[in-house]
């Protein structure tokens, strides 16, 4: 019997919140599953406040039980980076996993992994949410190729990822592999329940955008959509569910401008993942109308509850949803988007793209996730 391998994931983790923390204990419990001594290290220090968006970092759900994690790594302490490389590379884990998404990150994980990596037994394995950020700074692109520098194999979850990567180490052993299915959130609920639980009003019908709100998210789109004389016709609302990481203003102002609060219901507190499932329980459809993007979770949350989506042709999103299967795939455009919804509920598609919905995630598993790392693992 093979002997359970040491794997450590270095990123965001239980007590902090959102979807990197989710999909990274989610990855390492699939480790467990499967025999392997598997556990995180997560930080201390994420973000300093001042880089903060949101209302706070922490979660108010409880641990994930029997997963074990360790509140080590602070972002912007140096010292603190030799010291947790050094701890790592005395325990020899034989994969260390870490998951990219914003090159602020690059020297903090750049160092420790380096330092690791001294061991010469320790591989180092990515997975890349986004190497060229939707919202650049400058700098970007050298702190990047720092981090890519210090790892042995990436794992892009979008094609146009695995494009990016290619302008910065054309050698570097990469994989495609889609995002795994965000299954974690318990099992669906009836729309009526759902819609209870949230105190809505069974009399519409809802369509959802769901997330953080940032300005490339498109969710001001999504509002000039709302102004179409049509989607008045519709019997629907619009639930917009996540916490603002932007000025809010500009989306008040379309509202108002175009006077249609009463179609639309703001819940932009932190979605706790105890309440994930009522949100997408209670609507008919998931709009995601990003301006930029690679992948997204909240496909795979999508997918998980059978929910049909409009998604924008932007970035890697297309290679997710197929068009008039499960979802429609339109321009970024409100007049696009508009059209798209009043198709779905003239036309009465739910039904049918719930069922595809259904067929076309089961090739999202984590076992894949699994199976893909440990296909770079034996890459020259």
């Amino acid at each position: 019997m093979k002997a359970p391998r040491k794997i450590v994931l270095i990123g965001s983790a239980h007590p902090l919140r959102g979807g990197l923390a989710t999909f990274n204990e989610r990855l390492i419990r699939e480790y467990r599953n499967n025999g392997e001594d598997a556990y995180i290290y997560t930080f201390s220090l994420q973000y300093p406040s001042v880089l903060f968006p949101g209302k706070t970092q922490i979660s108010s759900e409880p641990a994930p039980e029997n997963l074990p994690i360790f509140i080590k790594v602070n972002s912007i302490n140096p010292f603190n980076w030799i010291k947790t490389g050094l701890e790592l590379r005395k325990q020899k884990p034989d994969l260390v996993i870490v998951k990219f998404w914003m090159p602020f990150m690059a020297p903090c994980f750049g160092t420790i992994c380096r330092i690791i990596k001294g061991n010469r037994h320790s591989r180092v394995i990515t997975i890349i949410d986004n190497l060229i950020p939707h919202e650049h700074r400058p700098g970007d692109r050298l702190l990047s190729s720092y981090w890519i520098g210090s790892v042995d194999g990436c794992v892009a979850m979008s094609k146009s990822v695995l494009d990016d990567l290619e302008t910065f180490d054309a050698k570097k052993p990469k994989l495609f592999c889609p995002h795994p299915l965000y299954d974690n959130f318990g099992d669906p609920v009836s729309k009526h329940e759902a819609v209870s639980r949230l105190n809505l009003d069974p009399a519409y019908h809802y369509v959802l955008f769901f997330g953080f709100i940032r300005d490339y998210k498109g969710l001001d789109l999504l509002l000039e959509a709302f102004a179409d004389e049509r989607l008045h016709q519709l019997n629907i609302r619009l639930l917009v569910a996540g916490e603002f990481y932007c000025d809010p203003k500009p989306y008040q102002e379309i509202i108002a401008k175009h006077h249609i609060g009463d179609m639309v219901i703001m819940s932009n507190d932190f979605i706790p993942d105890s309440k994930v499932l009522d949100y997408f329980c209670a609507a008919d459809l998931v709009v995601q109308p990003y301006k930029s993007a690679t992948q997204s979770g909240v496909t795979q949350i999508a997918y998980h509850f059978n929910k049909p989506m409009i998604i924008t042709d932007v970035g890697g999103l297309a290679e997710f949803v197929p068009h008039e299967k499960a979802g429609y795939v339109v321009n970024p455009v409100p007049a696009e988007i508009a059209a798209a919804i009043v198709r779905f509920y003239r036309e009465n598609k739910e039904s049918e793209f719930s069922a595809n919905a259904a067929i076309e995630k089961q090739k999202y598993s984590w076992a894949n996730m699994v199976d893909t790392i440990d296909k770079l693992l034996v890459s020259p």
